[in-house]
C-alpha cells in the first residue's frame, strides 16, 4: 500500500487512519485487539487516539483507548509497524486541560505510560487554548522533541486564523510547526473546512486527517428514514442529515457505488482520499466486517465524472 507523507513531516501514513475512539467504549479489549490486528494485516499503519477517549462513557475516566493500544503493542511487539497519533488538551479533570507547558509535560508522560511506548509519532493539540501563548505551546513541543518523547506535532479543531498564527510563529522563531490538522470534514460537513482553512493547509503543506469522515455513519447509507435512527447510539447525531440535501448525497453515492461495485460509505471515503488537501481521513469500526469494508475504500480511484457528481450533490444549500 502506497503511503502518504504527512505535511512536511518525517511520517508516511496509510491513506486512511483508524479512529481508536471506540476502544473501551463500543469496542471491548478483545474486539479492539482483533480490529488492530486486522488493520495492520491489511497494510495500514495509522492509528489516531486521544487521552480523553473515552471519558464520556459511563464508568470511564479517560485514557481507556490509549491503554488498550498500549496493551496491544506490548502483546504484539510491533511498535515499529504503526504510526501512533494521540492528542491532549481537552479537559481530563478541572486542573488537567489546555496547552500550557506544565500540563503538556504531565499529559505526554501519562500518554506514554498508557501506550507503553517511549515515543509518540504525532502529538496533537486537541483544541486551541486561547489562555496559553502560542509560543509557549510550540516551545514546549520543541522540548518534547528534543527529549525524544514525540516526533512531530499536529493541531485539531483550530481556526484558519489561529493555525496561520502558529505556522508564522514556527517559521519566525524556528520552532516546531504543526504538520497536520484534524478538522471535521465529510460530504455533509464541508463549509467548516473548505475555503480559508483548506486553502491555508494547501498553501502551507499541512496534512489533513479529518474526523467524522462518514458523518457519524450517515454516509454508509444505513440511515435513510427517521425510523432507521431509533435506538441507535449514533441516531441523534445523524437525524439532522435526513433532509433533501442528505438524500441527494445518498442518491449520488448510490449511483457511483454501482459503477464501482462498491458501497456508499466506501465511495464517501474515496471522495475524501481523492481530495488534494486530504492526507488520510479518520474512520472507526467496531466489527471486522465493518473494518474490511472501510479498508477497501483505499483501493477505489474515483474518476473525474464521479467526483463531479458527488461534488454537485453535496454542495451546501
Amino acid at each position: 500500500m502506497e503511503k502518504r507523507r504527512l505535511g512536511e513531516s518525517s511520517l508516511h501514513v496509510s491513506p486512511i487512519a483508524f479512529g481508536c475512539n471506540v476502544f473501551g467504549w463500543t469496542a471491548d479489549e478483545a474486539t479492539s485487539f482483533a480490529l488492530l490486528d486486522a488493520w495492520v494485516d491489511a497494510g495500514f499503519n495509522f492509528l489516531d487516539t486521544a487521552d480523553v477517549y473515552s471519558r464520556w462513557h459511563t464508568g470511564n475516566s479517560g485514557g481507556e483507548s490509549e491503554t488498550i493500544i498500549g496493551k496491544w503493542l506490548k502483546a504484539r511487539g510491533n511498535r515499529d509497524k504503526v504510526i501512533i497519533a494521540t492528542k491532549f488538551g481537552i479537559e481530563m479533570a478541572p486542573d488537567r486541560k489546555g496547552l500550557s507547558r506544565a500540563y503538556m509535560q504531565a499529559a505526554v508522560d501519562d500518554s506514554l505510560r498508557r501506550l507503553q511506548t517511549d515515543y509518540i509519532d504525532l502529538y496533537q493539540s486537541h483544541r486551541d487554548d486561547p489562555d496559553t501563548p502560542v509560543e509557549e505551546t510550540l516551545a514546549s513541543y520543541r522540548d518534547l522533541i528534543e527529549q525524544g518523547k514525540i516526533r512531530e506535532i499536529g493541531a485539531s479543531n483550530f481556526t484558519a486564523e489561529r493555525l496561520a498564527e502558529s505556522l508564522k510563529l514556527s517559521a519566525d522563531k524556528g520552532l516546531p510547526r504543526y504538520q497536520s490538522l484534524q478538522p471535521q470534514y465529510n460530504l455533509m460537513e464541508r463549509t467548516g473546512f473548505e475555503g480559508e482553512l483548506e486553502n491555508l493547509c494547501l498553501a502551507e503543506n499541512v496534512g489533513v486527517i479529518g474526523f467524522y469522515s462518514l458523518a457519524s455513519g450517515f454516509l454508509t447509507g444505513k440511515y435513510r428514514t427517521p425510523a432507521d435512527t431509533a435506538g441507535r447510539a449514533r441516531g441523534p447525531g445523524v437525524a439532522k442529515y435526513l433532509n433533501d440535501r442528505g438524500l441527494r448525497v445518498l442518491a449520488a453515492l448510490d449511483e457511483v457505488a454501482k459503477r464501482y461495485h462498491a458501497r456508499p460509505g466506501q465511495i464517501a471515503l474515496a471522495w475524501l482520499i481523492a481530495r488534494p488537501s486530504v492526507t488520510a481521513p479518520i474512520v472507526s469500526a467496531t466489527s471486522l466486517e465493518q473494518l474490511a469494508e472501510l479498508a477497501e475504500a483505499a483501493e477505489i480511484d474515483l474518476d473525474a465524472d464521479s467526483v463531479q457528481r458527488i461534488d454537485a450533490a453535496s454542495q451546501p444549500d
